[in-house]
């Protein structure tokens, strides 16, 4: 048996540290740094919400949900990428890195990005990447090319002669933030979008929000590296000038959709809440939102209303 004495404690927590990190390496090579990637390839639902509070409370709270993945919207609050680093870093959980043995995060962040089309997407979609995001949600996406346009701001040049060259990548490299919140030293053999890269660790989420997009759906699910198709339900609605996602014809533009979807076998993707995502689920919908961070908790809205009640109002 070794004694050891004070002297010898930082070494022993070095030989320690570096066992652990070379234990998390190993095991971190055997799965998906993307969780929700790695649903979809085992055809398994991904549960998430849209996020508005950029609070680290919030982060840290969101870390430990239990849902699969968030989409930081910065569609309809402002774009800063500051403070997307700083809700990542909110949300580095590293009790639950140490628990689960590798770095793939229990629920994994996406950015959706305020540019719509072809305006913005390229420096949006670079900054979002480069702080860590693992994809970006392109909202109101009408045609093939503005789809193409998506994946190709989403991906980096691929070397000469790679079979998946195209379409081909315009991001540039500095990564630096990213390749420290991702934790690995390959950044750029990893990060490239799925399916095209069967590898890839990007998720690019197309939104389909207007009648123009329902119609040429055949053509945008068919980009290479499309990765989800997401139904905003919403904004489809206004755009087809009915004042409710439950009229008729929103819901057979929701389902032409989601057709095409399953017939290409790209993930589809819709807002749900307590009452409809059972539904959606069984009709084949893979990807869902089932709320919002923001607004008052059920507790706080009943506590609320007691104290009102109480105080006679």
């Amino acid at each position: 048996m070794i004694k050891t004495t004070k002297n010898m404690a930082p070494i022993l927590l070095t030989l320690t540290l570096l066992g652990l990190s070379s234990s998390l390496f190993a095991q971190s090579t055997e799965v998906r740094l993307n969780k929700a990637i790695e649903l979809l390839e085992n055809d398994e639902p991904a549960f998430g919400l849209l996020s508005f509070d950029y609070s680290l409370n919030n982060a840290r709270s969101l870390a430990r949900s239990g849902l699969d993945f968030i989409i930081i919207d910065m569609e309809h609050a402002p774009f800063d990428v500051e403070r997307i680093r700083l809700f990542l870093l909110g949300m580095t959980d590293k009790r639950g890195i140490m628990e689960k043995g590798n770095l793939q995060a229990n629920v994994v962040p996406f950015v959706r990005i305020p540019a719509i089309g072809r305006e913005n997407v390229l420096s949006q979609v670079k900054q979002a990447l480069d702080v860590g995001a693992f994809g970006v949600m392109f909202p109101s996406v009408n045609t093939a090319a503005e789809a193409e346009m998506a994946i190709r701001a989403s991906r980096y040049p691929q070397l000469n002669g790679a079979d998946d060259y195209e379409p081909a990548g315009l991001r540039g490299r500095n990564p630096s933030n990213a390749v420290w919140y991702w934790g690995i030293s390959d950044y750029h053999a990893k990060a490239d979008v799925w399916p095209l890269d069967p590898n890839g660790e990007l998720l690019a989420i197309i939104q389909i929000e207007t009648p123009e997009a329902v119609a040429n759906i055949e053509e945008i699910i068919s980009v290479p590296g499309t990765g989800v198709i997401f139904v905003g339900p919403s904004d489809l609605s206004t755009a087809m000038g009915y004042a409710s996602p439950a009229a008729t014809e929103v819901e057979a533009a929701i389902q032409t959709v989601l057709l095409a979807c399953i017939a290409h076998d790209v993930p589809c993707a819709i807002t749900t809440n307590s009452n409809s995502v059972e539904q959606r689920i069984a009709e084949g919908f893979r990807f869902v939102t089932v709320g919002l961070d923001g607004g008052l908790s059920a507790g706080a809205r009943d506590a609320l209303n007691r104290g009102r009640a109480a105080a006679g109002h």
